[in-house]
């Protein structure tokens, strides 16, 4: 039997249009700025999201850590969610890459309320760190894939505009949030001073990440990149990937959904499990009764040749992707019946 892996969406592999499309690419030296193919999806995710330039990075840890090196000085503070990847998931790159601080909101599910983020904005005095940035992600990783109220991120944006602090989306997975929305990208873009959009992730590329912002803020991030090691060269092979993905991979975002919300549905008829979180995109989390750790679940899976993720002492996590269709769907839907 094949092993489905829904551990995350970063397992999926190049299919053979993108590999075609990957190899047929011009390509330049992208440290001179000199690569056709990195240009053109630099400046094609710019112009789509509302946003004057673009700078493609390995990763979206690297670009959201390019981000907040740029927007930062050492000793200054970051406003993000608790359930946030750029505290969470990020090495502590806040602290050693830019050496700020962090604070850290609470709200359900990773929402950024504009009173709250408010409320926890630093006053001009010495005695206080200096409020420097705040930090939205969309979907939400920890909060089981959740997407951001539009409403709530408009007024989160003018309320940093209001209070002159930039307003960074780590936009890991928006690709799932704007088509789940049906949001138009530029007017959802428009709302951030800088984004950074995962290519690798729902959008099944290999590698990379795009960050976009003002032209002033991107050759600040050219620096950034640089110290952090994410200078590459005749990488239009890889960019190629993310220009493919945009053009064929985002519609089909659809599918994920929906297997994502089949397996939500059969883990809620489960009386062995205590809660799911409401599946709103890719990402399903599931909670286990005191007592039961998420390990248990994990190996129950596994030796029926299903990959999933412990996400908690007791949490479980699912994701679907590119890779997994509607055949290995019905394989997890029975292995869930399976559990008690």
């Amino acid at each position: 039997m094949q092993e489905i892996d829904l551990r995350s969406d970063t397992v999926t592999k190049p299919t053979a249009a993108m590999l075609e499309a990957m190899m047929a690419a011009p390509t330049g030296d992208d440290v001179y700025g000199e690569d056709p193919t990195v240009n053109r999806l630099q400046d094609m995710l710019a112009e789509r999201f509302g946003q004057e330039a673009g700078l493609f990075c390995p990763s979206g840890t690297m670009a959201n850590q390019m981000a907040i090196n740029v927007h930062t000085h050492p000793g200054d503070e970051v406003i993000c969610h608790r359930l946030s990847h750029v505290y969470n998931y990020e090495g502590g790159g806040i602290a050693r890459n830019s050496g700020a601080s962090v604070r850290l909101l609470d709200a359900p599910r990773g929402a950024m309320p504009a009173d709250a983020i408010r409320s926890e904005v630093n006053p001009a005095d010495s005695h206080y760190a200096r409020t420097a940035l705040i930090c939205v992600e969309d979907t939400v990783n920890k909060g089981g894939g959740a997407v951001q109220s539009l409403e709530a991120l408009e007024a989160g944006s003018r309320a940093c505009r209001d209070m002159g602090l930039p307003f960074h989306l780590d936009g890991a997975r928006a690709w799932n949030a704007l088509r789940a929305t049906g949001e138009d990208w530029t007017r959802y873009g428009r709302r951030f001073d800088s984004i950074s959009l995962c290519l690798s992730k729902g959008m099944g590329t290999p590698v990379g990440s795009v960050l976009l912002g003002t032209k002033a803020f991107i050759e600040e991030a050219h620096r950034s990149r640089k110290v952090m090691g994410g200078g590459m060269r005749q990488v239009g092979i890889l960019a190629a990937a993310g220009l493919h993905a945009v053009e064929h991979h985002f519609d089909r975002l659809e599918d994920d959904h929906r297997r994502a919300s089949a397996i939500g549905s059969q883990l809620e008829a489960n009386s062995a499990v205590t809660a799911v979180a409401p599946v709103e995109t890719n990402i399903v989390i599931a909670t286990l009764p005191e007592g039961r750790p998420a390990q248990q679940m994990v190996k129950h899976f596994s030796d029926r040749g299903i990959l999933c993720s412990a996400f908690g002492p007791n949490k479980v996590r699912w994701v679907t992707h590119l890779d997994f269709g509607d055949d290995a769907l019905e394989n997890v839907l029975e292995v869930i019946e399976t559990w008690s």
